[in-house]
């Protein structure tokens, strides 16, 4: 195969799938927004593309992320490259998500550090009933507690 049919493989790959795949430069910038992530977020591609990945960070977690970002831009190394990495995010809405993602760091023709890829997903729903079935467990727990006072 071909570098072109190679690059409309993963371009198609990358907007068939249902998890929204992003890619931001050294600086941070989206400059890849997948149908996926148009969908999850509710920014479309023309919103998010040159827009800071703030844009889905909420406000409390921005200094720790970014502080993140510049090392693993600087350094071109991350502890996370093969974890399933956990995290809360924004919508258009405002409303918070709960989501998992794996990052890819990308490296230009020179081998310098050109940005981070991510395929993320919405985990919103299984979070929720997780911490629906703690909260019964540990209200289990307490009655039963009681009961053998």
């Amino acid at each position: 195969m071909t570098d072109t049919t190679n690059d409309k493989l993963l371009r198609l790959i990358a907007e068939g799938v249902p998890d929204a795949v992003i890619f931001a430069d050294r600086e941070g910038i989206v400059r890849i927004w997948s149908p996926g992530a148009e969908r999850m977020f509710g920014f479309t591609a023309a919103e998010a593309v040159g827009q800071s990945l703030d844009l889905i960070i909420p406000e409390n977690l921005q200094a720790r992320h970014w502080e993140g970002y510049r090392r693993v831009m600087e350094t071109g190394e991350t502890h996370y490259g093969t974890k399933l990495l956990s995290a809360p995010a924004l919508c258009n809405s405002g409303s918070r998500i709960s989501t998992e993602f794996s990052m890819a760091l990308v490296r230009d023709c020179e081998g310098a550090m050109a940005g981070s890829g991510a395929i993320i997903r919405d985990v919103t729903e299984r979070w929720q009933k997780e911490k629906a079935m703690k909260e019964r467990l540990a209200e289990l727990e307490r009655h039963e507690a009681e009961r053998n006072g």
